[in-house]
Formats: structure tokens, sequence, C-alpha cells
């Protein structure tokens, strides 16, 4: 199977009322080409799981900058300013998530887990409405698994079956979302052959990726 599609292709799998996926912190190893495409597309009234909301104009803010986002799950918003905005207007719904908690949420659908128990949020507005569940005389909250229709992933180098590679921080949340949605998209900053990836540098196995997308190629 050829996993190679440009932008335009993938796009058909992007539709209105999803909740999608996207890795980067701060737009740092954020799909910046897949989300101008989605901006493109106009899809509306998606749910948007991700570290932060990034900046107005850059990553994910692009989104939220153009209202095509009605729920964002988050680790905070505060670098983008519009957000906050909807959000005291009543024009999005923010789910605010400790940063560790959220990943581990993630973590926890890919590893097939009902949930993790975190001491987190005791005590505060997080544990709100939330299962609290006594070990051994400590108390922790129940915080359950995250899932995504779409996680869309951006990989410093890509082998035509899907291995991916991340320089450095472009890491960050985007190997456990791969791992949390029906279906993945990786963008591309290089595509190279197989066997150029050495195995020990694949960080997210190819048995994990749908489709790849060269970066600004539509």
């Amino acid at each position: 199977m050829n996993k190679i599609k440009t932008i335009d292709e993938v796009m058909e799998f992007i539709k209105d009322g999803q909740t999608i996926m996207f890795g980067g912190f701060l737009a740092v190893g954020t799909a910046e080409n897949i989300v101008d495409a989605i901006v493109k597309k106009g899809v509306k009234d998606l749910t948007i799981i991700c570290n932060d909301t990034a900046f107005v104009d850059k990553g994910v803010g692009k989104l939220v900058a153009n209202k095509q986002v009605k729920k964002v799950i988050v680790s905070h918003i505060g670098t983008n300013p519009e957000t906050g905005r909807q959000m005291n207007a009543g024009e999005i719904e923010v789910e605010l998530v400790p940063q560790g908690t959220l990943a581990e949420r993630i973590r926890a659908y890919g590893a097939g887990l009902g949930g993790v128990l975190t001491p987190t949020g005791l005590g505060t507005v997080v544990e709100e409405g939330k299962t609290i569940i006594e070990v051994d005389g400590k108390k922790y909250l129940l915080e359950k698994p995250l899932k995504a229709d779409v996680a869309i992933i951006k990989g410093s180098k890509v082998d035509k079956k899907g291995n991916v590679w991340y320089s450095k921080t472009t890491r960050n949340f985007n190997p456990i979302m791969a791992m949390a949605a029906d279906l993945v998209i990786v963008e591309a900053e290089e595509i190279v052959e197989v066997g150029e990836i050495e195995p020990e540098n694949v960080v997210t196995p190819h048995i994990l990726v749908d489709y790849i997308v060269k970066g600004g190629e539509r």
C-alpha cells in the first residue's frame, strides 16, 4: 500500500464534528501545512486535543481564530488570547487538563487502559464530576482515556512505510497521539527510503501510520 498522499487528498478524511488530536507544543512539532489546509477547507464544530492552543496566527490557534472549533481539551490557553476571549463569550468550550494528566490520558487509550489514577487536581475544580478512588489509604482521581477520530502528527524524517523519527523537542505529544486515534496522518519534513532511518531511531512505527504527506505539497 502506498501511504504517501498529497495534503489535498488527506483532506477528504477531515470532516465537520470530528475529534482531532494535534501534536505540538506551542506549535513546535505541529503539522502547520495540514492545519492551513483544514483552515482552507472550512470544516467546523471540531473538538481538538492538544497541549495548548498555540498562538492566534500559528498552529491550532488558526483553527480557533477561524471559529472552526467548538471545544478544546488542552493544558493551557494562555498564549492565545483569542481562545480566552471565545471561552469568556461562551463561543468555545475549554477543558483544562493538567499537562501530565493530559499526556497520560492519551497514552492510556493507546495502551488499552481503562484510565489512570492521579492525585493531581484533588481538591480543585479538576476533580468536579470525577470518580475518586482510594488505594492504600491515599485518594486519587480516575482520569479516563482520550481518543480521537484523527491524529495529525509531524515527523522530521518519515520513510515510505511510515516509520517516524522526530528531531529534538518536536517529538513532544506526537508519539502518544499516534496511538490514540482511528486514523493517523503524519506530515513529513523529509520523506526517505525504507532503511534510511536506523531501527533504534524509529519512535513511531509504521504500523501506526495510515497516511504520509510531504509538508508544503498539495
